[in-house]
C-alpha cells in the first residue's frame, strides 16, 4: 500500500497536458508493471480535458504486453525527478518496498574482508550435482550453456539447453566418472559454462519459460572478492548456494520465493537497494528470472568455478526481510531519564489554553445536530483571530479547514455567519484556507499524503478535518484498523507541525449515563487516541427555563426596537426592564400603532429563535492538561455561547440515572403511563354510558374496560390497585336490585 500511495503521490507532480503521447503510453505501462488497474490511469488522463476520451485508457491498456525490461514505477520516478520533484530531505522514497531510512548495515570503515580458497578436492561432477540438489526438485527442468562465441575478447553464452529435468541430471553425473562434459557438453576451457537457477517449463529459457520465482542473482564484478564475501555474510542474505565465477565476482544465489514475476521484481529491487546502500556494488543487468549464472564443476581460464556454501543467512526472504526492515527501522533509540533529567525539553505551546498543545491531537465529540460542524468553524475563526473559542483562549496562527460534507457556497456562507453571529470583525481572513472536497474526498490513508503536500509550506498550526465518517477507513468497530485510521492524524502531525482537529459522532442511545470518552460511536481507540476528547451532550431543557429565556430575550428585543425611538430610559426601573410583561405593556401605551405592529413581527421572530435554542454540556478526557469543570453552552444557530449565568448547571442530561436504578425508573415511567391510559379509559367509557341516562353499572363498564367488576370495584377502594384520580372522582353504591353501580361524587 505504501509503495502504491507513494507512486499515486509521484504522480501529482506530471501533469497529462504537458506530456507527449510516448510519455502519456509511457506512464500508463509503468502503472500496469507496478500492479494498478486501467482507473488510476484514467484518472490521472481526465486532468489533460482537452486530449481526455473516456474509455481510450481502456483500449490502450489491452495492448500493452509484458516486455524482457518493461517499464517500471522508477521511470515514473525519473520523470518527477526531471520535472523538479525531489523526495522530501531526510525521507526515503518507499518504492518497491525499498528500507526506510539509510539502510546501512554495514560500517564500510570496519568491515574485514573473507579470504576462501579453492578446494583442495576437486569433484567436477559432484560440485555441479550439489548444486542442482540445492536448487532445484528432481522433476523440474534446469537450463544451461556449455557453448560459447567470441566478442572483442570476451566469450559470450549461447541459448543452450533446457529440456532435461534436475534428476535426469544427477543420475548422469553420478556415473559419468568425473567427466561432466559427456553430461552436460564440452564447453570451452577460456569461457567457462553457464547454468539458470529458476527451473523451466522445457519449452524455451526466456522470463515467461520460468516455473518458479524462486531466486535471484547478486553479483559484483568491481570490489574485491574477500570484500564481497564479507559484505554478503554481514548482510545475512538469505543465500541458497554461493559460486566462484573463476573470474572477478561472487555469484549469491538468494531466496526470493516471489508468487509472480510482478512480485518478483518488487524484490528484486528491493534486494538489490539493500545491496548497494551496504557497499555491494551490484551487477543491475542480473534482475531477470532466466538469468544465467556460473556453472560450478567446470574451469575458467584455469580457474575452477566452485560452490563456497549452501543455505547461509537467514533461512526464507520473510524473515531476511523481517531482519532488515527491524535492523533499519526508524523508530527513535530508548533514552536514559538520567540524562534527560536535567535537560528537559521545552513542551509544545498550547493551542487551546488548558486543552490542546500545538502539533497534538483533538475529537469533538457529539450526537447529530449538536452543531459539531459550527464549533469546527467557530473554533477555525478563534485561531485565525487569536480569540476566545468557547471558554478557552485560542494562539493565532493560519488554519486550514477540510470540508467533506457541504457544498462550496454553503461552507464559505456558514463561515460568514458565525463571524457575523459571533459580532467579531473578520481582521484575519488569510489567515483561514477552506479545502472544499465534497464529492472528492479519498480514504483517510491516501488523503494524508495528499494533504501534506498541499500544507507543507503554508505554516498552518492547526488542520481541521470535518468530518471523519467521510474518510474512515476499515470497519469502525475494529480496534486494529481504527488505530491505523488514527495513524494518519499523527502522520500529519508529525509531517506539518500542527494540529489536527477532528469530529465524530455518538453511538445510538442515551448517552448520559456514560463516561465522556464511550459515547462516541465505533471502536474505542477513537476516545483513546486523541490527545484531547471535547464531548458534546445535549441538556433537557425545562420550560420554566425557557419562559426565562423567552422573557430575555423579548426584553431585550423591546429595549433594542425602543432605542432611539423615544425617551423611554427614564420611565422604567430595573425591575420593569427585566420582566417581559411589563416590557410589552410599556410598549403597547407608547407605541404607535404601525409601531406595535413592527415589534410585534419583530418579537414573533424572537419568540421563534428561542423555541428552536438547545443546551449542550461540553466535558472533556484530556492527555496534557488538568480535567476542566463542565462547560454549560447554549447553541443559538449559528453559534454556542457559554452560560456565564449558571442558568443550566443544575440540569442533568437525559438519561443520566446511575445504572443500578435505571431498570427501576424505567418501570415506574411504564406504570404512570399505564395508569394514566387506565384512567382516560374509565373517564370515557363512563361518559359514554352515562349519556344514555341511565346508571352505571359495574359489571357493564368493566365490560367495556376488558377487566372484571372485582378489579374495576377494586380500583374505587383500598389497597395497591386502587387508582387514585378515579378513587377521588368515582364512587361506588349498591342499587335496590342489589347490584353495584358507578357515579359520580358530588
Amino acid at each position: 500500500m505504501d509503495r502504491q500511495q507513494n507512486l499515486l503521490e509521484i504522480l501529482e507532480y506530471l501533469d497529462p497536458a504537458e506530456l507527449d503521447y510516448t510519455e502519456w503510453c509511457t506512464v500508463g505501462m509503468a502503472l500496469q508493471q507496478e500492479g494498478y488497474d486501467a482507473s488510476a490511469w484514467e484518472e490521472w488522463s481526465s486532468r489533460d480535458p482537452a486530449r481526455y476520451h473516456r474509455g481510450e485508457c481502456l483500449r490502450k491498456w489491452d495492448t500493452f504486453h509484458g516486455a524482457e525490461s518493461p517499464v517500471t514505477g522508477g521511470t515514473l520516478v525519473q520523470m518527477a525527478k526531471d520535472r523538479g520533484w525531489a523526495p522530501k530531505p531526510g525521507r526515503e522514497l518507499e518504492w518497491d518496498g525499498v528500507i526506510k531510512n539509510d539502510g546501512l548495515i554495514v560500517d564500510q570503515h570496519y568491515i574485514e574482508d573473507a579470504e576462501f580458497h579453492e578446494p583442495l578436492h576437486w569433484n567436477p561432477a559432484g560440485e555441479l550435482s550439489r548444486y542442482l540438489e540445492t536448487l532445484f526438485e528432481s522433476t523440474e527442468n534446469v537450463g544451461y550453456v556449455t557453448q560459447s562465441w567470441e566478442k572483442d575478447g570476451r566469450y559470450l553464452p549461447n541459448r543452450g539447453s533446457w529440456d532435461r529435468t534436475a534428476g535426469q541430471l544427477i543420475e548422469a553425473l553420478s556415473k559419468c566418472n568425473g567427466d561432466i562434459g559427456s553430461v552436460v557438453g564440452d564447453y570451452a576451457p577460456e569461457a567457462g559454462a553457464w547454468i539458470r537457477f529458476n527451473p523451466l517449463d522445457g519449452k524455451g529459457c526466456k522470463n515467461e519459460n520460468v516455473t518458479d520465482f524462486r531466486y535471484a542473482l547478486v553479483e559484483s564484478d568491481s570490489m574485491d572478492l574477500g570484500k564481497q564475501n564479507a559484505i554478503i555474510r554481514e548482510l545475512e542474505l538469505p543465500v541458497a548456494c554461493l559460486v566462484y565465477s573463476g573470474n572477478k565476482s561472487l555469484h549469491a544465489i538468494v531466496r526470493v520465493d516471489a508468487a509472480d514475476q510482478a512480485e518478483y521484481r518488487r524484490r528484486v529491487n528491493y534486494l538489490y537497494e539493500v545491496c548497494q546502500k551496504n557497499g555491494l556494488k551490484t551487477d543491475n543487468q542480473n534482475r531477470n528470472p532466466s538469468r544465467l549464472s556460473r556453472m560450478p564443476g567446470v574451469t575458467r581460464k584455469g580457474k575452477k568455478q566452485f560452490i563456497l556454501e549452501t543455505n547461509i543467512g537467514k533461512p526464507s526472504w520473510n524473515e531476511w526481510q523481517e531482519w532488515i526492515d527491524g535492523v533499519n527501522d526508524d523508530l527513535p533509540e530508548p533514552e536514559s531519564m538520567s540524562v534527560a533529567w536535567d535537560n528537559l525539553p521545552e513542551l509544545a505551546e498550547p493551542l487551546i489554553a488548558g486543552v490542546l498543545r500545538k502539533g497534538h491531537k483533538m475529537l469533538l465529540a457529539g450526537p447529530s445536530k449538536a452543531g459539531k460542524s459550527f464549533g469546527l468553524i467557530e473554533l477555525s475563526i478563534a485561531i485565525a483571530e487569536g480569540r476566545e473559542w468557547m471558554a478557552w483562549p485560542c494562539t493565532k496562527g493560519r488554519v486550514m479547514y477540510v470540508n467533506l460534507e457541504l457544498d462550496r457556497a454553503s461552507c464559505l456562507h456558514r463561515f460568514k455567519d458565525v463571524y457575523q453571529a459571533l459580532g467579531w470583525e473578520p481582521g484575519c481572513l488569510e489567515n483561514i484556507d477552506i479545502w472544499n472536497l465534497r464529492g472528492k474526498s479519498v480514504p483517510m490513508d491516501k488523503l494524508a499524503p495528499k494533504l501534506i503536500r498541499r500544507a507543507s509550506k503554508k505554516n498552518y498550526i492547526a488542520v481541521v478535518i470535518d468530518p471523519i465518517y467521510k474518510v474512515i477507513t476499515g470497519d469502525e468497530n475494529s480496534a486494529d484498523q481504527m488505530a491505523n485510521f488514527c495513524n494518519q492524524f499523527d502522520k500529519v502531525c508529525t509531517e506539518l507541525g500542527c494540529a489536527v482537529i477532528y469530529c465524530h459522532h455518538h453511538s445510538k442511545g442515551g448517552q448520559g449515563g456514560k463516561k465522556s470518552m464511550d459515547r462516541a460511536s465505533g471502536s474505542g481507540v477513537f476516545a483513546r487516541d486523541p490527545d484531547a476528547l471535547l464531548d458534546l451532550i445535549e441538556l433537557e431543557l425545562t420550560e420554566d427555563i425557557l419562559k426565562q429565556e423567552e422573557n430575555k430575550a423579548v426584553c431585550a428585543a423591546c429595549v433594542q426596537y425602543l432605542n432611539g425611538r423615544l425617551e423611554w430610559q427614564d420611565d422604567l426601573s430595573q425591575d420593569d426592564l427585566c420582566s417581559s410583561h411589563q416590557m410589552l405593556n410599556y410598549c403597547e401605551n407608547r407605541l404607535d400603532k404601525g409601531q406595535w405592529r413592527a415589534l410585534q413581527g419583530i418579537l414573533d421572530s424572537v419568540r421563534q429563535q428561542v423555541g428552536a435554542i438547545t443546551a449542550w454540556r461540553i466535558e472533556g478526557t484530556l492527555r496534557e492538561f488538568p480535567k476542566f469543570p463542565p462547560v454549560n453552552l447554549w447553541f443559538r444557530y449559528p453559534v454556542h455561547k457559554v452560560d456565564g449565568v449558571g442558568v443550566l448547571s443544575d440540569i442533568n442530561p437525559e438519561d443520566t440515572y446511575p445504572a443500578r436504578d435505571f431498570a427501576a425508573q424505567k418501570r415506574k415511567k411504564q406504570a404512570e403511563e399505564s395508569r394514566e391510559k387506565k384512567q382516560n379509559e374509565f373517564e370515557i367509557e363512563f361518559s359514554n354510558l352515562e349519556l344514555e341516562g341511565r346508571p352505571v353499572a359495574a359489571q357493564e363498564l368493566a365490560g367495556k374496560l376488558k377487566t372484571t367488576s372485582k378489579e374495576l370495584l377494586a380500583w374505587l377502594g383500598d389497597g395497591k390497585r386502587q387508582k387514585k384520580n378515579i378513587k377521588d372522582n368515582f364512587e361506588k353504591h349498591m342499587g335496590e336490585d342489589g347490584k353495584a353501580y358507578i357515579r359520580r361524587k358530588e
